[in-house]
């Protein structure tokens, strides 16, 4: 079991810069795929980004290549998300997910994940 808490949410201008954490319980965070997924008002929870158990891997939606990079500390037991570039389209609540095992499109999709954080507030001015 594994319990995820994320933190560093706010708001921010267009164009400019946020980092997510995502701090995990337990002794076996090195274990977990890690992935990122956010939740806009009237909308369902999306897929942001994942990375595999030793962060060799990474996968980021078309929307947010290129502007967000999820990487993962081990010794921290906690995943981040750097956001640059931010667009008001991104505003949203961010969740961290994890999940002992995952491969290919299955790491993309909610239903696979089976620990989450409570969420934390993006919300980008225009």
């Amino acid at each position: 079991q594994v319990q995820l808490v994320e933190s560093g949410g706010g708001l921010v201008q267009a164009g400019g810069s946020l980092r997510l954490s995502c701090a995990a319980s337990g002794r076996t965070f090195s274990t977990y795929y890690m992935g990122w997924f956010r939740q806009a008002p009237g909308k369902e929870r999306e897929f942001v980004a994942a990375i595999r158990r030793d962060g060799g891997s990474t996968y980021a939606t078309d929307s947010v290549q290129g502007r967000f990079t999820i990487s993962r500390d081990n010794a921290k037991n906690t995943v981040y998300l750097q956001m640059n570039s931010a667009k008001p389209e991104d505003t949203a609540v961010y969740y961290c997910a994890a999940v002992y095992y995952c491969s290919g499109i299955g790491c993309f999709d909610v239903k696979t994940y089976l620990h989450w954080g409570q969420g934390t507030q993006v919300t980008v001015s225009s």
